[in-house]
């Protein structure tokens, strides 16, 4: 008789990593840098949440790939399966402010983690795949390149296999691939997927869907048991494939906004790391909304990221 192994991670992400450079001040040349990169996000947040991590990708031999595994080793992230590439840069972008909200702007064509592809993965990425509990990818991963989304769609599979479940955000990203290209490549990867992430935003702008109701009935038509609809302000849904299991809207938190960037990723992190660690999903729901309430009060995707005792702190008292 063979026992199940314990996960050696809580949560694995997949994807790439950026420095990134905020706008302080609309139209003033003044930027705070930082880090980005939407997984990279994400899984800070599920470690700050408490949950043991890993993250996956390739980087530059430069200061700034340096720069981000120190950032990692702060935040106690494993980064044993990242690799180092002396021919291929690490990617930074920008992010302007204005009247319509936040905008990116990115210089990471040829990045050392667009380079990424599945004989990669099958290397020491294999082996944290296969010790994890929750795998995390989104669609920027599977924008990155068109080997980066064969390498997410194989570690989706892989992570499957040894017993982990997998999330996706699909996090569109207009900019770095062609709509129909990320219509076709989102709803495979959704199909590959345990738990959907989808923001109103990005499915309005995928497929016209402007309804939560409608967007989890795709989810599940498209195979995800678990869909998880973020609405900004106005909260979330949550939808099982079960019928048996009602619909739920959570309310979102009323806080002063000052920047937006990486909020959706502070959520992901959150309610991954806390349904890994043996919360129910209406639990993990009202952690992450709160801890992307606080998130949106600071600027940067990294820097305001809360720890689980600033999240515990701000929760409404039941």
């Amino acid at each position: 008789m063979t026992t199940a192994k314990e996960p050696v991670w809580d949560v694995v992400a997949l994807g790439e990593a950026l420095v990134e450079f905020n706008q302080t001040r609309p139209g003033e040349p003044q930027y705070l840098q930082g880090f980005g990169g939407d997984t990279s996000n994400a899984v800070i947040a599920a470690a700050r949440a408490g949950a043991r991590t890993a993250y996956l990708t390739r980087l530059g031999s430069d200061a700034f790939g340096q720069a981000l595994l120190d950032l990692w080793a702060r935040e106690g992230v494993d980064t044993a399966a990242v690799e180092r590439d002396a021919q291929h840069p690490t990617g930074i972008y920008f992010v302007t402010h204005g009247a319509a909200g936040h905008e990116f702007s990115y210089l990471r064509a040829g990045s050392a983690a667009s380079r990424m592809d599945p004989a990669w993965l099958h290397g020491p990425p294999a082996a944290v795949l296969q010790q994890c509990s929750i795998l995390h990818v989104s669609g920027i991963s599977l924008a990155v390149s068109a080997s980066a989304c064969d390498t997410a769609y194989e570690a989706m599979r892989v992570a499957q296999v040894a017993g982990a479940r997998v999330a996706f955000d699909p996090n569109l990203r207009l900019k770095l691939w062609p709509l129909a290209r990320a219509r076709a490549c989102i709803a495979h990867a959704v199909s590959l997927c345990d738990i959907f992430l989808p923001g109103l935003d990005d499915m309005a702008a995928l497929l016209g869907l402007h309804d939560a109701d409608a967007i989890a009935d795709w989810g599940h038509a498209h195979g995800a048991a678990t869909v998880v609809v973020k609405l900004g302000a106005d909260g979330v849904l949550l939808s099982s494939a079960d019928p048996a299991v009602p619909r739920q809207r959570v309310p979102g938190c009323n806080v002063q906004l000052v920047d937006a960037t990486g909020a959706g990723d502070c959520f992901d992190g959150n309610l991954l790391a806390r349904l890994a660690l043996g919360n129910d999903l209406a639990a993990a729901v009202a952690y992450a909304n709160t801890a992307a309430s606080l998130a949106v009060q600071g600027f940067g995707a990294v820097a305001p990221l809360p720890t689980a005792q600033q999240v515990r702190a701000a929760m409404p008292v039941s």
